[in-house]
């Protein structure tokens, strides 16, 4: 018996890396998965069937169920269509991971629309709507038996989007955008049932293989556990994906080699009143103490090390 017998899962961006290992974990614990992935590259462009083909082949092979998707998950109607092939043709939906991704770093002087774009579309977009026809269908559910349908949303997001990297203005609004959509689905679903989580990972995959010192960082030392493989990514999702992490729902967790963490968002760091309207001269004047404290200048933080 899997922990996920009888339940079907989407994965998007299944055909490689974090979301292939998602993907065969699920499957391996007896879930039907809906293996979605446009097949593009690194930077979103083209498309091949072939790697989401050959995730569900293995799956197949190992004695599971799986189907294959080519769909863009930015566009509206093959978001919409997702959901409805998992219904349709694997009998409903009960998790849906949402992992898919593209990476179009430049500074923010030198970025061009198409670089912004895509890669709004890609991530934040492409979490958006696969959720909402998926929170549609759930809807409908509840409202049919009036029973908390027992589904399960799982995002990605980046330490990039909650820290900061220079060069990532629009992946890092894209990922600190899923941060904060997580947290606004999990309010608006837990009625219905529904808990919408979100991860942080860190590990190998095409999109960290140009980072620099990432690949010395994360490489396999000879006789020592494997924390950066992808399969230590799916963990956590699966994790978080089943009813073991029941109450667990709005919460962004990291996962970088044998480190979790939760990470939590906007809180005050200090605090100034003033009894009276702020003018130029009392803002200059409560200065002092609001950024008490605070270190001048930019943080400094490691390169995003992403997800794929």
């Amino acid at each position: 018996m899997g922990r996920f017998d009888g339940k079907v899962a989407i994965v998007t961006g299944a055909g490689r890396g974090i979301g292939a290992a998602h993907a065969r974990l699920l499957a391996s614990e007896g879930a039907a998965v809906v293996v979605n992935d446009l097949g593009g590259d690194m930077q979103g462009a083209g498309a091949d069937a072939t790697p989401a083909q050959q995730v569900v082949e293995e799956i197949t092979a190992s004695g599971g169920r799986a189907v294959v998707n080519g769909g863009s998950v930015s566009n509206w109607a093959d978001a919409e269509a997702l959901v409805a092939q998992a219904v349709e043709t694997c009998g409903g939906l009960d998790i849906l991971v949402n992992n898919a991704g593209i990476l179009r770093d430049r500074m923010s002087f030198s970025m061009d629309e198409a670089d912004w774009d895509t890669v709004i579309d890609v991530h934040l977009k492409g979490h958006f709507a696969p959720s909402r026809f998926a929170a549609a269908y759930w809807r409908n559910r509840f409202k049919a038996t009036n029973e908390p349908v027992n589904a399960k949303i799982v995002n990605t997001a980046s330490e990039s989007g909650i820290y900061g990297n220079a060069g990532q203005a629009n992946y890092a609004a894209a990922k600190a955008g899923i941060a904060s959509m997580t947290i606004v689905m999990a309010r608006e679903l837990e009625r219905l049932g529904v808990r919408v989580n979100a991860i942080c990972p860190t590990a190998r995959t095409r999109l960290t293989e140009n980072v620099p010192g990432a690949g010395e960082f994360m490489a396999k030392k000879d006789g020592a556990p494997d924390q950066f493989a992808p399969e230590n990514i799916a963990a956590v999702v699966a994790w978080l994906a089943s009813d073991l992490s029941s109450g667990v729902t709005g919460q962004v967790v990291k996962v970088m080699g044998g480190s979790l963490q939760v990470l939590r968002g906007w809180r005050p760091a200090t605090d100034c009143t003033d009894e009276l309207e702020w003018s130029l001269d009392t803002v200059d004047a409560a200065a002092a103490t609001l950024f008490a404290g605070i270190p001048a200048g930019v943080p400094k933080f490691m390169p995003a090390l992403g997800e794929g």
